[in-house]
């Protein structure tokens, strides 16, 4: 296969099983600094995907509360592919941190009344939004949890 320069592109998306978080990447700052991105898998590659008011809900309720667990969060982005989040860190290459930070921000997703920031002048597309599936997916992801940090299907 071709070598891209972007690390997903050349992880062979067949020999996955998700759910699984991954350290994908690590960059070293000029200022020793190092920035770490994850890979969330929520779903499994080209066989399953999130749906997008899911995927839309999703992101703003972990975006908003991971913060909450978790102080090194940089930023937490979806995957165009529809099947998780990059959830991109400085200095923690520790993936068990990540597991309890994602942990406990699923079940404040399972908790929510109401999507953080859901309205036009805060959002993009703010009719855009399924708390309900996204609830339904936060406890798949959840009752995978034990798998999580196997990534390769056995």
């Amino acid at each position: 296969m071709k070598k891209y320069n972007v690390e997903s592109f050349n992880l062979d998306h067949t020999k996955v099983e998700a759910p699984f978080i991954r350290l994908a990447g690590t960059v070293d700052g000029a200022n020793g600094d190092k920035v770490h991105k994850y890979d969330l898998r929520f779903k499994q590659p080209n066989k399953t995907f999130l749906k997008m008011p899911v995927m839309h809900t999703l992101e703003h309720l972990m975006a908003e509360n991971m913060r909450n667990h978790y102080e090194n969060v940089i930023d937490l982005s979806p995957m165009g592919c529809q099947t998780g989040f990059y959830l991109t860190v400085f200095n923690d290459d520790n993936s068990e941190n990540i597991a309890e930070a994602l942990e406990k921000t699923l079940h404040d997703v399972l908790e929510a009344t109401e999507i953080p920031a859901q309205n036009e002048v805060q959002c993009g597309f703010a009719k855009s939004h399924d708390l309900d599936g996204a609830k339904n997916t936060a406890q798949e992801m959840l009752d995978g949890k034990d798998a999580w940090h196997q990534i390769f299907a056995e």
